[in-house]
């Protein structure tokens, strides 16, 4: 067993987090305050090669194939140098639940006309799949797809969209056939002006308020059969095939968060003096930073080894499962402790320290609930 990682990869992170640290913005109180998504950092990542990582070297800007072990070091390492957790969020949907599809499932036209202008950031998409009434239950969709003569017509509705205010092109998943159930479901690529579609303005929402969040409303909205992604009723394979990796990015931003709070914490600590002594003497103390330690080595663990597994070409549902559930409610942990720690300058929006918690309580809901990983980790196990 080894335990070791590629200096290639190393070297990645590291260049990673320097230009995280030294070329994007690392102050966010006021574009927290007023759910501001920066379109220009969002041209750095790409400009740097960020966006390249999901997407064939054949369509990408550098030329260049990174596995998904690097792309889970280089995500990881734009977590601990960035200090806002919107902008990996945003970039791992993107990448992960848009451009994989696409480069996998998508047609020759597909990934000529996408896949370059995603990963150079001329172009945004976002990922629709949740409804108001398909949310944890997702294939139990309401957005019908009725065939037509050359294509199809879309009527119903999606919500909670990340980057649907923003998106050129959305990636939507319809039933063609609810007798079918999950193998009814068909994708669909939706340029922003189709006629029939309608994008809500941007909602204001509790954490990871520099990523746009909306509805999209369909009504007798025509879609040709060249935008179909896929086969008709390979909504679920697309959707099953991309959740593994998804999960890998977007916590592993995570991962690089918690081990900022980590240091940032510790530093505080040492410094930080009551009763004459420096609070890190106090056992109450040392002991939230020894469990802030576990939680991130633990969730370390966890998320190289789906890595591993999906670099190996092997299935991860149980491992993803399991990972999504512990890192995110070790992030919703440590962020807690973090804030313990500080105390009232914890509590101080101004401080950027009390935003963790408000963005990692998303992350125990989005792609998934600790509920929903919970019932498949029992059903995997044959309960």
């Amino acid at each position: 067993m080894d335990f070791s990682w590629k200096e290639e990869h190393e070297n990645y992170k590291k260049e990673v987090i320097e230009f995280a640290q030294s070329r994007l913005g690392n102050t966010f109180t006021e574009a927290d305050k007023n759910c501001t998504f920066s379109k220009d950092d969002w041209q750095k990542c790409a400009d740097f090669g960020l966006l390249d990582l999901a997407i064939p070297k054949e369509y990408n800007r550098t030329n260049k194939e990174i596995d998904i072990l690097g792309a889970t070091l280089a995500m990881e390492g734009l977590g601990y140098g960035y200090t806002d957790n919107g902008l990996p969020f945003a970039l791992s949907a993107q990448m992960w639940t848009v451009q994989l599809p696409i480069a996998q499932f998508g047609s020759i036209d597909q990934k000529k006309e996408y896949l370059p202008a995603l990963s150079s950031g001329k172009c945004i998409a976002s990922h629709a799949l949740t409804e108001p009434n398909a949310g944890s239950d997702v294939f139990s969709m309401q957005l019908k797809a009725e065939k037509v003569d050359g294509g199809y017509l879309l009527n119903g509705e999606k919500c909670l969209i990340t980057l649907a205010p923003v998106a050129d092109v959305l990636l939507v998943f319809a039933t063609t056939n609810p007798k079918l159930g999950k193998w009814g479901i068909t994708a669909f690529l939706v340029k922003r002006n189709t006629k029939g579609l309608k994008i809500s303005e941007n909602k204001e929402k509790m954490g990871l308020r520099t990523v746009p969040i909306g509805d999209l409303f369909f009504k007798d909205c025509f879609i040709p059969e060249a935008c179909r992604l896929g086969k008709e009723g390979g909504g679920w394979a697309i959707t099953n095939h991309s959740l593994e990796h998804d999960r890998c990015s977007i916590l592993a931003s995570q991962l690089g968060a918690m081990e900022r709070q980590l240091e940032t914490a510790i530093n505080f600590v040492k410094n930080r003096k009551q009763f004459d002594k420096k609070i890190s003497e106090f056992q109450s103390v040392s002991n939230r930073i020894a469990n802030m330690k576990l939680r991130l080595e633990t969730s370390r663990l966890l998320l190289y080894k789906v890595a591993w597994l999906k670099n190996q070409g092997k299935s991860a549902m149980l491992e993803a499962a399991l990972l999504k559930l512990q890192l995110s409610e070790d992030f919703v942990s440590s962020s807690m402790d973090t804030i313990r720690l500080h105390g009232g300058a914890g509590y101080l929006s101004q401080n950027e320290i009390e935003r963790d918690l408000r963005d990692a309580i998303g992350g125990i809901i989005y792609a998934g609930t600790s509920d929903i990983q919970r019932n498949i980790i029992a059903k995997l196990l044959g309960l």
